[in-house]
């Protein structure tokens, strides 16, 4: 699989990364790096420990990550999730679907890069 076939598998802005980073070599090496990133855990370990503010930042960071590599699917729905988490002291009833939306997007995003990774 080549990078821009991972790209539009994942529905993810191809054309916008290489603007950026210009290479391939350097997109595949970058996109390699997300499936060692901790912050979609430290999201699932703060929604467990109830920590509003932690998962706040983990949602954060996947929204600027995703947003780098334009990963577009997966930093729309943690930036949702980010604005929602932003200055609350708890997770609302509206907190749920947004996880849901994340965890996917994240599953499906991972698996291609894994398949990319070979």
């Amino acid at each position: 699989m080549t990078v821009k076939e991972c790209y539009e598998l994942i529905g993810a802005d191809y054309e916008g990364v290489m603007g950026r980073l210009r290479t391939e070599e350097r997109v595949k090496k970058f996109l390699l790096k997300v499936l060692n990133d901790k912050s979609y855990d430290l999201l699932l370990d703060s929604v467990e420990s109830g920590n509003v503010e932690e998962a706040f930042r983990a949602a954060h960071t996947m929204k600027g990550v995703c947003q780098n590599l334009s990963l577009t699917p997966l930093y729309e729905s943690a930036n949702a999730l980010a604005e929602l988490l932003r200055d609350r002291k708890e997770f609302g009833e509206d907190f749920a679907p947004a996880l849901l939306k994340v965890k996917e997007d994240y599953a499906q995003m991972t698996a291609h890069i894994k398949a990319l990774e070979g």
